[in-house]
């Protein structure tokens, strides 16, 4: 490629390109190649200038042949890039803006009077009718507003002010457009890069990959729980699918080895080991769900951000129904205004402004940007609500397992209560109902038997799974089950061999217990170590500084596991041996006492409870189910992104009380110096569409980059 450079610093080249005009789509292919270059640390191209800024680590001379060697033709973007840039959206209203200021002044400076007159006539009949059908609805609102304000202007022949007062509504209603559009498309862009990672088959292990990375004819592994993501056939496994999707049954379907799957389906129990048949917009599934025109995965996520503006937060809510409501005062005060002074220009200042467009404007480019800033930090919002049900909670219910601890389980110690089978035997028999079923706790279990060489054949019959409780089989003519205490000693009444009860209640505190049961009698205790993540307790402490009264932890484990995790984290109250409606119960019960409740979960057996919180949030590694059902769910990294996303939600209704001050202060003040005669009608339209503008603009920016 040619060009010239115009100007460089260490580490810093900015360089124009020999070609007389670079197109969107160029700009783009030229910025994926230089951002996916190792020496390149930052990289922006300039469409319309021709022009790239790039940023480099390394010799300067490798950044030139690197540049030398770029050429159109030979780079493949991605799908789905070029579709979702903002580069040609913006390029777009760019153009409509200057068009139509060159369109405005052009017809002022070029056309005589009488030929203004009426096109400025033809041109208001568009906003006078739109204010008239305003009025048969039975309504009195800011359409009302604008088209008595250029009626006024018409029926006093003063052209120039209709004309101009049209034209500022024009750009008004154009950057409004735009500043929305562009929210929700930043919000679009960052979401769609969020790949969904699998479980690669490969060499006997799983790994686990972006799913961009799977092409047909490999194998991935599905836990239960999970949404199956391509078309496939069944390898190896069996379980239950969930076809609803595709189907609308909601009744779930067995299968097995050889069996057809399909991408869009759920995993309700069992696992399944799937061969890719095809992949990306091949499958059945999104043959069915796409639209005539098609669509992608970028025009999916924008169709899911606008049906997440119907969840408005209450305060967006009170912000539109306040600016329809001022506008009969505002028609009252230009008549009050006209009978006190007779004067048609004091009274038409009040016209020029209203309170609809910012209010409108603000503070759903507001929400949108801060669940922008909250998908940079991992966590995906579905509608401006569950923002503000952050802010106002206090009370947080943590479920423990793969919440408060890590979710990678091992195997401490299988403590033995048979006199006829060893620990090891023991753990066999464990390993070979658990594998059936894989959660974190089981796939521990089948772990350590592979660590020991523990193969097994499978000497049961039809295993049975109860969720959040325990599975249960025949082995060689002898009822096995294991699970929970409540499953095995409540349900199943189990009963520790004579002799032993010592040895049971001295079993170690600090781990979790999972009960093998033979016959009715307690054969095995294994005993797994679940790490609680080691930045829990000061996540905790940090959520009682930032305002939540009551945290609770839930779970399934024993009353001394629980208690000993609570302790170390630093929890308000602890629940231990809770079944999933017991979580959902608590949250109900809290409500009904009037608090604002989060519920955080990871699997199949919180769905229940995160249905029922003010805002349910999920671990984006935990069950499907559990991230579907749930109104915002964040990476599994980190519990600090809980912190994180109450700061933000913080800030996000500071910001509307900010943006609905600074509103309703700056444009009464308008109105008062309009009234006053200190400004035109004109002037005070102009200061009203740029103050709209700067709040829109400034409500786009990044919360946690202000000062609290």
């Amino acid at each position: 490629m040619k060009f010239y450079i115009k100007h460089e610093s260490r580490g810093r080249i900015r360089i124009h390109l020999a070609q007389k005009r670079m197109s969107s789509v160029q700009a783009e292919t030229l910025l994926y190649y230089l951002q996916n270059q190792n020496q390149v640390s930052f990289a922006k191209v300039y469409d319309r200038t021709g022009d790239a800024v790039i940023c480099y680590e390394g010799e300067r001379a490798a950044v030139i042949r690197m540049i030398q060697l770029f050429h159109y033709e030979e780079v493949e973007l991605p799908t789905g890039l070029l579709e979702s840039s903002g580069r040609a959206l913006n390029n777009e209203y760019q153009e409509k803006l200057i068009s139509k200021v060159i369109y405005h002044f052009g017809r002022k400076w070029l056309l005589p009077a009488p030929i203004r007159a009426i096109y400025t006539t033809v041109v208001s009949v568009k906003y006078i009718w739109k204010g008239i059908q305003t009025l048969a609805q039975g309504k009195i609102e800011v359409p009302v507003l604008d088209a008595t304000a250029i009626g006024v202007s018409m029926l006093r022949g003063d052209y120039g002010t209709a004309g101009s007062v049209m034209f500022l509504l024009g750009v008004g209603e154009l950057l409004e457009e735009w500043t929305h559009k562009k929210s929700v498309g930043d919000l679009a862009r960052s979401m769609s890069l969020n790949v969904g990672k699998v479980w690669l088959k490969k060499d006997g292990q799983e790994i686990l990959v972006p799913s961009e990375k799977i092409v047909a004819g490999d194998e991935i592994v599905v836990h239960m729980g999970n949404l199956i993501p391509f078309d496939g056939e069944v390898s190896n496994g069996e379980g239950m699918v969930n076809q609803a999707s595709l189907t609308g049954e909601s009744v779930p379907v067995r299968r097995t080895l050889g069996s057809v799957v399909y991408a869009g389906t759920v995993l309700e129990e069992g696992e399944l080991t799937i061969l890719v048949k095809e992949v990306g917009g091949s499958s059945r599934f999104e043959k069915i769900v796409k639209q005539p025109g098609g669509s992608s995965r970028y025009e999916k996520i924008t169709a899911m951000i606008e049906e997440s503006e119907k969840l408005k937060s209450g305060l967006e809510s009170k912000a539109e129904h306040l600016a329809d409501r001022l506008v009969p005062y505002s028609l009252g005060g230009t008549a009050l205004t006209y009978l006190l002074t007779r004067n048609a220009t004091k009274a038409l200042s009040i016209l020029m402004v209203d309170f609809s467009c910012a209010l409108k404007l603000a503070m759903p480019i507001s929400v949108l940007s801060a669940i922008r800033e909250a998908n940079q930090h991992k966590i995906t919002v579905k509608g401006g609500k569950f923002l503000e049900a952050v802010a106002e909670a206090d009370t947080i219910v943590f479920d423990k397992t793969g919440t408060l601890t890590k979710a990678q389980p091992t195997v401490a110690e299988v403590v033995s209560f048979s006199e006829t089978k060893s620990p090891d035997e023991l753990l066999r028999i464990a390993a070979c109902l658990e594998e059936h079923f894989p959660h974190s706790m089981a796939k521990a279990v089948v772990d350590a038997a592979k660590e020991k060489h523990l193969d097994h054949e499978e000497m049961h019959s039809k295993v049975e799974y109860i969720v959040a409780h325990g599975i249960s089989t025949t082995i060689n003519g002898e009822k096995a089950i294991i699970g929970s205490y409540h499953f095995v000693f409540e349900d199943e009444n189990s009963i520790i061999p004579e002799g032993m009860e010592e040895k049971f209640r001295h079993l170690p505190e600090e781990y979790s217990h999972l009960y093998l049961a033979l016959e009715g009698v307690l054969a095995a205790v294994i005993c797994i170590e679940d790490p609680l993540r080691p930045e829990a307790a000061e996540i905790i402490r940090q959520l009682k500084k930032a305002g939540l009264k009551k945290i609770v932890m839930m779970t399934g484990d024993s009353e001394r596991t629980a208690k000993a995790i609570a302790k170390k984290v630093g929890v308000d109250e602890y629940y231990a041996e809770v079944l999933p409606e017991d979580k959902a119960n608590f949250v109900e019960k809290e409500k009904a006492e009037g608090r604002k409740v989060i519920m955080i979960g990871d699997g199949i057996n919180d769905s229940p409870a995160l249905s029922a919180a003010d805002v349910g949030i999920a671990i984006s590694e935990g069950a499907e189910i559990a991230r579907e059902i749930a109104d915002i769910t964040v990476a599994a990294d980190d519990l600090a992104e809980i912190l994180v996303l109450r700061m933000l939600s913080n800030r996000l209704m500071k910001r509307i009380h900010k943006n609905y001050r600074f509103i309703v202060t700056f444009n009464a003040g308008l109105i008062l110096l309009g009234v006053g005669g200190i400004l035109q009608p004109t002037t005070s339209a102009l200061l009203h569409n740029t103050s709209t503008l700067y709040i829109g603009l400034k409500s786009m920016g990044n919360l946690l980059d202000e000062p609290v």
